[in-house]
This record gives structure tokens, sequence and C-alpha cells, in this order.
């Protein structure tokens, strides 16, 4: 445990006889001191080092004075907007509002503005005009250059620019804010903050890091964004180059430049974390658990899921297109030793909530405990290729037995009754693996009746656009998922997340994975229809049609006609869906998947029952296709039942 939450009232800094604070942290989520929450990290990272740093969470936007109650911080304020993008946090795809907010107090909405790091940097340069400024966490690492931005359907500048910050500290941020501290605490000007890794800084003077083009030493100059808002194409062509960029040993400075002169630069990422150092930032005192004063307001719901829930690694090699990790945590994997999570897994078990079970070991794919190969450590990763995809490459060590060993050390832990995995399971980097003892052990000690994977679609075109496997590679993980279950006597079903209306899925891709389900004898019970957040290769395709990567242009489903469309697909089942799922298969010329066959996905007429269709089921032949059809459908209602039941036990 912890030795006391910092500061969040000026009767705290007298308790804690502090007179003055060094940093003021604001923050757009509820303070709760604890690891997988990125304020917590950076505070006490902060504090470690001698630093005196307070905390506002969630101060009320409308008045400059909230940004005020402890006082002016000695050498800067920092500003996160939370674990999560404000605007993802408030908004479903749709663009409606969500109805509760995780990470508030109570779940309450409306605590936070939206584009929160941006409203946090106004309010604080019109109560402190002077004051050094710093943001980070995941909303602002993401929008550090131009990028688009769903939620406004535009092309926006650099969040530096529009939150009137002096620097940008990007990807999780250990080491660059306490390089940062010092030179602040050394007496450097914020202006001149301008060599230090895993930062973004503005500058009118670019003389000093740019020469000639061949020069790996020199800075690359980026597309302008006078040039990105007017032509598209050119923000994919930028957003390419920051794609081979993102690796801190072979990274290069990028340039952007704005009107009046203006430019935005963002240095080379931050070096890998070394297992001592993450030993080091996981032992820090934290509460683990959110500010007492939430307590009458029912605590912090995001808490719950991970409180129990060890972070064992960082980073991922997967290269989902789809996922900002590449942008924000890197593809080097940094993990901590068996010997830290052991001993945050003991002093969990002292918990009085404890009840004998560890929801989660992992991190953002829970089965990556070691880098893909050798050579990412000394050279860093690969520019023009990937680890895993469109094949696992030649180099790749597929290797399970560290996590293996570390999984079986923690269920032998006096106390711990199970050991669940649930931060994902990359199964194309499983079956690559050799050994399948992980595999076997992992079906007979790890799911907790269901195991969730992410195949995401099974269309080869789509799959493509996904930097996801291709749909063999998810039917071999099937059927050893199976098999396995089967010898170890398990029932334990998959749950395979799917995405609907992604770049490079047209109608027909759609029809495709509603076959595959309809084979399956399976119908998700919730769908994801791709959501375009910042700094992700499928959000550039479908603001611009283009893969960065390969050039290509790509279809891209914009229309929401469309894209209910595509979504009612992977739930056929539903009768609400009917309509839309006719008006599907009539424009992508499909119309033999509408009658009464066992292949067919819906019954003719304007709705499932209707007169027309109760007059065609007199046919004495379509009563025998109406029945298998039914019997089908009970066979698929029986299994998502059967894993609602077994989810809402073990839960």
């Amino acid at each position: 445990m912890g030795h006391g939450f910092l500061p969040v009232s000026r009767q705290d800094m007298i308790k804690q006889g502090i007179e003055e604070l060094d940093f003021v942290y604001v923050i757009g989520d509820a303070y709760v001191d604890h690891p997988s929450f990125g304020h917590a990290i950076i505070s006490r990272v902060l504090e470690a080092r001698g630093y005196h740093v307070g905390i506002i969470s969630q101060p009320d936007w409308r008045d400059e004075n909230s940004i005020a109650i402890l006082g002016r911080p000695r050498l800067a304020f920092l500003i996160s907007g939370g674990n999560m993008d404000s605007m993802v946090n408030h908004y479903y795809v749709s663009g409606k509002r969500r109805s509760a907010d995780a990470y508030t107090p109570g779940g309450v909405c409306g605590k936070r503005p939206d584009h929160a790091v941006v409203v946090y940097g106004n309010l604080i340069r019109r109560k402190f005009k002077d004051i050094p400024v710093i943001i980070g966490g995941i909303e602002a690492s993401l929008r550090r250059l131009a990028h688009y931005d769903y939620w406004n359907n535009a092309l926006k500048r650099s969040v530096l620019l529009d939150s009137q910050a002096d620097l940008i500290s990007y990807g999780m941020g250990e080491r660059s804010i306490v390089e940062i501290a010092e030179a602040l605490e050394s007496g450097i000007d914020i202006k001149d903050i301008c060599f230090i890794p895993g930062t973004v800084y503005k500058t009118k003077d670019i003389s000093g890091i740019t020469g000639a083009a061949q020069d790996e030493y020199n800075a690359v100059i980026l597309p302008s964004y006078k040039e990105m808002v007017h032509t598209p194409e050119k923000y994919a062509q930028s957003f390419g180059i920051q794609y081979q960029n993102t690796d801190p040993f072979t990274g290069r400075t990028l340039v952007e430049e704005y009107p009046q002169g203006v430019y935005v630069v963002q240095n080379p990422p931050q070096k890998p974390l070394s297992t001592v150092e993450m030993d080091d930032i996981y032992a820090l005192p934290y509460e683990r658990s959110y500010h007492p004063s939430y307590e009458e307001k029912g605590g912090v719901p995001a808490l719950t899921e991970v409180k129990f829930s060890l972070i064992s690694n960082r980073g991922c090699f997967g290269g989902c297109s789809f996922c900002a990790l590449n942008f924000h945590q890197g593809r080097i994997v940094q993990v901590r030793s068996h010997e830290s999570i052991l001993r945050e897994a003991e002093n969990m078990t002292k918990d009085p909530d404890f009840k004998g079970y560890i929801h989660d070991v992992g991190g953002p794919t829970a089965n990556f405990r070691h880098p893909s190969c050798e050579k990412q450590l000394k050279c860093g990763v690969c520019k023009d290729r990937q680890c895993l995809f469109p094949t696992p490459c030649p180099n790749l060590e597929a290797d399970h037995q560290d996590y293996r060993l570390l999984l079986q050390k923690l269920r032998a832990l006096p106390g711990v009754k199970k050991v669940f995995i649930r931060s994902g399971i990359r199964f194309d980097y499983l079956l690559a693996d050799k050994d399948d003892s992980f595999f076997r052990e992992l079906v007979e000690h790890h799911i907790s009746g269901q195991l969730k994977v992410a195949p995401e679609h099974i269309s080869e075109p789509v799959l493509k656009r996904m930097g996801k496997p291709e749909r063999s590679v998810y039917d071999r993980f099937v059927k050893k998922y199976e098999k396995l279950n089967k010898q170890l006597g398990k029932n334990q079903f998959l749950v395979p997340y799917l995405m609907s209306s992604h770049p490079g899925s047209t109608l027909k891709e759609a029809v495709e994975l509603a076959e595959y389900l309809r084979d399956l004898g399976y119908m998700p019970e919730q769908v994801q229809d791709f959501y375009p957040t910042p700094s992700t290769l499928s959000t550039v395709m479908y603001y611009t049609g283009i893969d960065p990567i390969t050039g290509d242009k790509v279809y891209v489903c914009r229309n929401p006609h469309e894209k209910n469309m595509q979504r009612a697909l992977i739930q056929y089942k539903n009768p609400k869906n009917h309509d839309l799922i006719r008006e599907a298969l009539l424009k992508a010329g499909r119309e033999d998947l509408i009658g009464f066959g066992e292949k067919c996905l819906i019954r003719p007429g304007k709705r499932e029952g209707d007169s027309v269709g109760k007059k065609e089921i007199r046919s004495k032949d379509n009563k025998k296709d109406n029945r298998s059809k039914t019997r089908f459908d009970r066979v698929g209602q029986k299994k998502n039942k059967v894993i609602r039941n077994i989810h809402q036990k073990k839960t």
C-alpha cells in the first residue's frame, strides 16, 4: 500500500507540510492512485524524484478559478485528458452521447469537456499566462501532429497548438517527464526544451535540425498542414512517413509546418524501459484505490475491472491497423519480472475484497512476454514489414514458456483460486509456437467459461486492410481450441470479436461474414462498428480512401444507412434487422440468401412472419425447409444462452 494520496486541496498541502507544489496535474478522470491509470504513474514517478505534485481532478472548465485551487506551481502545469480520449469516452461511433462514464465517481457523465486537453490548456492560459504547460496521456499523444477528427469530420491541427501548451510528452512518458522536470529545475526556459526524446515542441526556427535530405541525422519535413487540408492524399503520405518513424532506434525527427511560419517538431520516441525500470515503476507507493472523497458517490467504476488485475507487459507488435498502440506504446514489448508481479499479487491477496480470483495477467496483448526477435532491442523494429502480418516473420521468436511459468507461480500463491486471462490472446502468435504446452494450460486453467479472441472479420480483402491474419489461421485456431477442450473434458466457448464497416468492407464482404456466422451457428450479441479514432492506419484510410502504407485506393463505408446494413448482417437472426438485411442482400445481388432453405439468412416478405411469409410457408416443400431453419436457429440460440449463463455465473 502507499503512504497517502497526493494533495488535492490546500488543506492536504498543509497536512503534508507542502508550502508550494512543483507540479499541478490536471486530469480528466477521477483521481485513482493505481498503476493502471496514467496520472498515477506519472505523479508517483515525479514524487519519487523529490518533486511535490498536486492533483486537480475534473475541474469545472467554465470557471477559471477551478484551476487555481492549489495555487501556481513552481515549475509547470501537467495535463491529461484521461485514460481514454475524451471524445471516445463521450460518444458512440453513431454520435450518440454515452450514458455513463466509468472514469468519473458514480459513473456520472458530463464531468469533463469534449476535447478535454484543449479546454484545460486554454483554461490554464487564461489564469496563468506565462506558466509552462506540458500535455500528455493518450489524448495528447495521438493528436500530437495534424490528425483527422471524426467528431468534427475535419483535419485538425496538432493539439500542441490548439491547447496553447508548450510541450507534449507522448507515449508512456515516464522518462520524458523526468527529463523535462530536471531541465526546468536547472533553469532552462520551457521554450528551449527541444532536445528530449518522446516530446513534441513548437518553434519558428528549424535551421538547426534540417539539412541534406539523405542525412539520417536530419529531420524529415512532412507535408504542411495547409497542403494536407486541401489535399487529403498528402495526409495519407504524411501518416505513412510517421508510421515508419515510431521506433526509438530508427525514428527520425519529424517537422510539420503551419501558417505564420510555425513548425511543430516531433522528436524520436523514448527508448523502451528495461525490466528493472518497469519493476521500479510498479513498486512505487500507490494507494491502489480511488480518492476517499469519492466513497459517498459510489466510487469509480473503472477501478473495479483492474483492481485485481496484473499488468505484465507493454508494447505490441501485433500491428492491427485500427489500433493506436503502435503510435502510443510502440511495437517493442517491455516486461516486468516475475518477482515484481508476484509481489503485487501477494499484496493483492491481502485485500479484504479479494475473493481468490486474479482477473487478468497481461497488457495490450496478454501472450506477448518478450520482443518478437532479438534484433529489436539493438536495432529496432523493421520499417518495411510487420512481425505477424501478412504471415509471421522468419525471425519471429514465438515462445510462451516465460508466460506459462509466470502463470504457474501465480496459481500456486496461497489464497489464489483462479488466474484468468482477459486482456486478449493473439491467436496467430499462439499457433506460431511449436510447443503447445501453454495453449493446453490456457484451456485447462485460465478461461472463465469463454475465451474472447479477435479475428475481427473473415473476408480476405478486409483482413488485409485490418492487418489481421487470413481466415484459415483463425479456422486452425478454432479447431485446435475445440480439440484441447475435448481432450481436457472442458465445455468452454470462443467469443469472437467482430467489426463491421472497416475500410475495405463492402456489402459483399459483409454478406460473406454473415454466411460464416450462419455456418458457425453463432450470432454475436454485440458488434463493434468501426470507430475512426485519431492516429490509426484505419482512420487515415477512412478519411482519405487511401492505404497510407501501400498507396492503394480503399473502399470506405461512410454512409450511415450502409453502416447499419453491414452491422445488421452480422446479427441476421434478429427479427428487428429483417428489412435492413433484405435491402442489403438485394443490393449485393444475393437474393439466393432470401428464402426458406437452410442456407438462407432471412425469409421472404417485409418482416418475418408477415402475411406474405405465412402464405409461402403453407407450401409443403417450404414447410420442410422452415423446420430445418427453425432447428438451426434453436441450436444457435441455445449456444448463445449457454455462453450468457456461464458469463453471468462467473461474473
